[in-house]
């Protein structure tokens, strides 16, 4: 029993640094997952020691008290946080603790909705005008900043009555919401702090949490912040019989709310497969979302319910896997990309980040070592989005113990020796040496690709073999291979080298795209590739193509038109590419209708398709002849329009340009 008080008293004392770190100083030393960790082995062990629970255990508290700076707000109705479930026998028990509390095992009509990652924040509406808003604080006090929460446009200033039938502001509503920063937008703060030389936040919630804690509120009307809506504390009038139609009229009173993402739920199977699609997608949404939370959409059953110390009964969060994690940096070395790039790459001591060990991140360049002040020995805070390569994204200073060894990036190639040049206009050095050999590597790694010339079964360790037994230095060289010079490698058997053999073979037929993609033009990705596959229809006239019709392109920038011209005419560059075609390469035609409602039309789509890939969206636009752009403009025809649409709905508005939902989207491409 002693060492399981102690450990109780170290969890609480380190849960309670973070909480002072998280919620008043808005500068986390650890990831939300392993703070979740800490929690919830200090609940389990007051489980298994009940007498040692005491009045301020983190476990029965909300977050942190108001900081000093601010005037005290006090809630008239406590601002709770959501207890948390990892899977989803966590569901499950939760509904079984349900319907036990109650006394009934009749099915709950629940309701699931996305969880921002955001600052909880309360308003209060008094005779529909704006009076208070608030922080969560510590659940009962928070922090009156009503001032900076004036400054949000998505938060009304005056609530407004629904036309016709619907049901009238009462002379009291407290909305509760969540106020976040869309990704784009955080992207952009953190790149402006870094350009300032400020410490970069990390991820959009403590940027909007900083942003909002700002003394001077016009700071905060600089920092692009949202606010949706998902419950209320205290309101007026006539008893609402769900929560569904709670969230109906907040919406209809002027109040931001969700309403495309919040799912009414009949069963706990639709529960959890509604669950499981929110993570599925999360990436797709323009803001960050960590988690789904469920409610009992019934209102009288959520009285009955009442709440516990810290939580409601009948709310969960369903916490996904995490996206950041801390770790240390155990060394920093240098990776030769295929275009001669100098990477700096931090190896970590190993994390699991969304189901995926991590063990290594990138630094980008030494820019960003620099802004960052990235050294090894440090513990940082390392981010993996979907497919997106780990970064790390903040140190965490704190914890330095002053062994920490700065970096710089050596003034020769680390894999030839060859010198290294900063091309004007640029942040990363690069390798001078055309034959390095890392660069052949990358570059054949690239050329075989999914996304370019798929040569299905020539991985990394057989292009290394390739590249030392001196059988292949570009691309062309791989079409020159015979059964005999694949079994000189080393365990390769007859089979495996008469696969690879008809795979090489077979990759001859391919699309333009997908070889305008496989040259490794720097700034072309397969998007682009495709622009301008369509465009212009054949190597040659691209080849020539000048700067000014490249940039009459939509989706090409000058960046991306500099670098197509810079390489076409190096003379090197055009012999790599005859001589592929030299190899027997030849294109297939992507076919185009060319009638019907989407020839020669440019497409921009926005927000997340339900019944439809984006990327099977585009394919199917350029089959019928159509154009995808990335950007809203004049020349847009028409705007698609998923759930979570993001900026790009407004500027569309703005120029008028056709809106074009999810089902006509379809019935245009069914049409042709």
């Amino acid at each position: 029993m002693e060492k399981t008080k102690e450990e109780i008293q170290e969890l609480r004392e380190k849960l309670r640094h973070h909480n002072h770190r998280y919620y008043v100083l808005d500068d986390p030393e650890i990831s939300d997952a392993e703070y979740d960790r800490l929690f919830q082995r200090l609940t389990e062990l007051e489980k298994q020691a009940p007498d040692l629970v005491t009045p301020d255990s983190p476990t029965q508290r909300v977050g942190a008290g108001p900081q000093a700076a601010f005037s005290e707000a006090r809630h008239r109705l406590p601002m709770l946080s959501l207890g948390n479930g990892f899977q989803d026998q966590d569901i499950r028990d939760f509904d079984a603790r349900l319907k036990r509390f109650l006394g009934d095992d009749s099915p709950v009509e629940y309701t699931v909705e996305p969880k921002i990652d955001g600052l909880a924040l309360e308003l209060v509406y008094e005779n529909a005008g704006l009076t208070v808003g608030s922080t969560r604080g510590d659940g009962y006090v928070g922090e009156d900043i009503t001032r900076n929460i004036k400054t949000i446009l998505t938060v009304p200033l005056t609530l407004t009555n629904p036309k016709g039938h619907g049901r009238p502001a009462p002379d009291l509503v407290e909305a509760r919401g969540e106020v976040y920063m869309e990704k784009e937008a955080f992207e952009q703060l953190n790149r402006t702090r870094l350009e300032r030389n400020l410490p970069p936040f990390a991820n959009p919630r403590n940027a909007a949490a900083g942003s909002l804690r700002q003394l001077d509120p016009r700071i905060t009307a600089r920092r692009p912040l949202n606010m949706f809506c998902y419950g209320v504390g205290e309101i007026g009038g006539a008893p609402f019989d769900t929560h569904h139609e709670l969230m109906v009229c907040l919406q209809q009173w002027g109040l931001r709310v969700n309403r495309p993402h919040i799912r009414v739920c009949g069963t706990l199977d639709e529960v959890i497969a509604c669950c499981r699609y929110f993570e599925e997608i999360r990436s797709q949404f323009p803001y960050e979302i960590d988690g789904a939370v469920i409610k009992v959409n019934q209102l009288n059953l959520q009285a009955r319910l009442g709440q516990k110390s810290r939580s409601p009964r009948w709310a969960l969060a369903y916490k996904f896997r995490p996206t950041q994690e801390t770790t240390r940096i155990i060394k920093i070395d240098i990776q030769v990309g295929r275009t001669g790039a100098l990477t700096p790459v931090a190896h970590l001591e190993p994390v699991e980040i969304g189901g995926v060990m991590v063990k290594r991140a990138t630094l980008h360049n030494q820019d960003e070592i620099e802004k960052k002040d990235v050294r090894e020995g440090d513990i940082v805070l390392v981010q993996r989005a979907g497919d997106v390569i780990p970064e790390v994204v903040q140190v965490i200073r704190s914890k330095r113990t002053g062994a920490e060894r700065k970096f710089a990036v050596p003034t020769h190639c680390p894999v030839c020796g060859s010198g290294v040049e900063k091309r004007e206009g640029e942040v990363v050095l690069r390798c001078l040496n055309p034959n390095c050999p890392a660069q052949i590597k990358q570059s054949l790694k690239h050329f075989v690709s999914k996304g370019a010339m798929d040569i299905d079964g020539l991985g990394n360790k057989l292009i290394e073999q390739l590249i030392e037994k001196g059988l292949a230095k570009e691309p062309a060289d791989l079409y020159e291979l015979r059964f005999d010079d694949l079994k000189k490698l080393d365990k390769i058997a007859d089979k495996s080298a008469g696969n690879l053999v008809e795979a090489i073979q077979n990759s001859k037929r391919t699309t333009l795209a997908k070889f305008i993609y496989a040259l490794g033009i720097r700034h072309v990705g397969e998007h682009v590739a495709g622009i301008l596959a369509d465009y212009f229809g054949d190597l040659g006239r691209l080849e020539e193509a000048t700067e000014e019709q490249l940039l009459d392109i939509d989706g090409v920038g000058p960046q991306i038109a500099e670098s197509i011209v810079s390489y076409f005419s190096d003379g090197s560059n055009r012999e790599h590419s005859e001589r592929l075609l030299r190899q027997g390469i030849q294109f297939e035609t992507v076919g185009h209708t060319g009638a019907g409602a989407v020839a020669g039309k440019t497409f921009v789509m926005t927000g997340s398709l339900s019944s439809i890939k984006r990327s099977e969206a585009k394919e199917q636009i350029l089959r019928r002849g159509g154009k995808v752009s990335s950007s809203v403009s004049r020349s847009t025809d028409y705007l698609v329009v998923g759930e979570s649409p993001g900026s790009k709905l407004k500027k569309a508005a703005e120029m008028d340009v056709p809106i074009l939902k999810e089902e006509a989207f379809l019935r245009m491409l069914g049409g042709e």
